[in-house]
């Protein structure tokens, strides 16, 4: 399984992982919403329990998914800073751009 994160997001990302509260805790990768052959994300930060399957990026942030939800492998999480600022995740290789 896979995640790509992209250099701005990168750069959200690691200032919250810094953070003492956030001490111990991963980015997490979800599903909110799926239907059809696409799926809604969302992110939190948490531990990773036995159930999870941990991800290394090349942007030595590790994130927690779920094995078991194939439309989770190959998700890509970028930041935006235009039109909107905030987290866009799509998934490419599933043919998941974004906007539907």
């Amino acid at each position: 399984m896979s995640v790509k994160i992209t250099r701005n997001a990168a750069k959200v990302i690691k200032k919250e992982l810094d953070k003492e509260e956030n001490k111990g805790l991963a980015l997490k990768v979800f599903i909110t919403h799926a239907h059809g052959d696409h799926a809604h994300y969302g992110l939190d930060l948490a531990k990773a329990s036995d159930k999870d399957h941990v991800v290394s990026t090349d942007k030595e942030i590790d994130v927690i998914i779920d094995p078991n939800e194939p439309l989770l492998d190959g998700v890509k999480i970028d930041y935006l800073y235009f039109p909107e600022e905030g987290f866009v995740i799509t998934n490419p290789s599933k043919g998941n751009h974004g906007d539907h």
